[in-house]
């Protein structure tokens, strides 16, 4: 961290405040912790999770472009963390923990090295911040078969239950029945057999493990407030939770036994926080379901929350496609299988999106 610069964006956090001593619950991705008697647990947890930020000093763009994305690759970067998140649970597990200076595990050099940063060399082709994000996800559905991510853009803040299983389950047919396929039929992709390399081979052989990313709106230049108590994702109290890409970095290449230099892409100083009412009302919200019954349990948690008294629901979840959506491409399943029509959505910078929580 010697080596990091501060950009505009975060020469308020020169010096980072301690995490506060609370009696309210902290929610970190999913899990609760007391930060009374778990402080050390929190700063673990959130040591653990993959950090991306600006870097400098890579080679070139295209040969003779720019050597650093500081002040326009911070999309790129919360995509990042966004996919290695997945990645980790995917592979390693939600109680996966880092501990600086131990030994790196095999699957864990890989969503570094394989996955992460190949992925994003050859998004970096590309300037354009959405199409950056849609490259990414791309040659993550389409070229990793060891992962198997199914990633799922839900449009019109409405999320189709039908749709993700569809894409979870791309060997049923639309009412939920088995299509007619010999026994020990799976779906080939790019020529592999899909998910020879994965792990729970016997889970992800009936359910793609999902990635699903809502583009939302939730106020004009502030949040509606209304918005404010289904939003709290990662948050202790009012405040929000977050890791903050905007901090320069020198690149990091892989060492000759291909082990990665990994200290700086865990953030090991207490994190960031911010007021809720802060942020940004343009966000995306992000979640992994790594089987069928994760889904599910999401679903039944997304319905009881919009049920919240004195609250809106961020999106709509429904079991079928409205009829209103037939005619429309709203939807995007970033699979291999892409159509033409559904590039539409990514050629235009007339919106862009914080991802901010998985």
């Amino acid at each position: 961290m010697d080596a990091a610069t501060l950009t505009y964006d975060t020469l308020g956090f020169g010096e980072f405040e301690d995490f506060p001593e609370t009696s309210e619950p902290v929610w970190i991705l999913g899990k609760e912790f007391n930060a009374l008697t778990e402080k050390e647990d929190i700063l673990s947890d959130v040591t653990s999770r993959l950090w991306f930020t600006y870097r400098k000093n890579f080679p070139p763009i295209g040969g003779t472009g720019p050597t650093s994305d500081t002040g326009w690759g911070c999309m790129l970067r919360c995509g990042q963390m966004i996919l290695g998140e997945a990645l980790v649970c995917r592979h390693l597990g939600r109680d996966w923990r880092w501990v600086r200076g131990q030994p790196q595990r095999g699957q864990y050099i890989s969503i570094l090295n394989e996955t992460v940063l190949n992925i994003v060399r050859l998004a970096l082709r590309k300037l354009t911040v959405l199409n950056i994000v849609r490259l990414a996800l791309r040659k993550l559905t389409v070229f990793d078969s060891w992962s198997r991510l199914a990633v799922h853009v839900a449009m019109d803040n409405t999320v189709v239950m039908e749709e993700i299983k569809r894409l979870c389950m791309p060997w049923l047919d639309y009412g939920g029945a088995a299509c007619a396929e010999p026994p020990g039929w799976m779906p080939k992709h790019n020529g592999c057999l899909e998910g020879a390399c994965a792990l729970a081979e016997e889970e992800t052989a009936l359910w793609k493990p999902l990635v699903l990313l809502i583009p939302l709106r939730l106020g004009l230049s502030d949040i509606n407030k209304a918005y404010i108590e289904t939003l709290k994702v990662g948050q202790s109290g009012e405040e929000l939770i977050y890791l903050d890409p905007h901090t320069t970095q020198p690149a990091v290449e892989p060492c000759e036994d291909s082990q990665v230099p990994d200290d700086t892409y865990h953030c090991q100083h207490p994190p960031c926080r911010m007021h809720i009412c802060e942020i940004d009302p343009s966000v995306a919200v992000g979640f992994f379901c790594r089987t069928e019954d994760d889904f599910d349990d999401w679903c039944m948690r997304i319905r009881k929350l919009s049920h919240t008294r004195g609250s809106l629901p961020m999106f709509e979840l429904v079991d079928c496609q409205p009829s209103h959506f037939a005619c429309s491409v709203d939807v995007l399943n970033l699979t291999p299988d892409f159509s033409d029509r559904s590039e539409r959505f990514f050629d235009s910078e007339d919106e862009e999106f914080e991802i901010l929580s998985l």
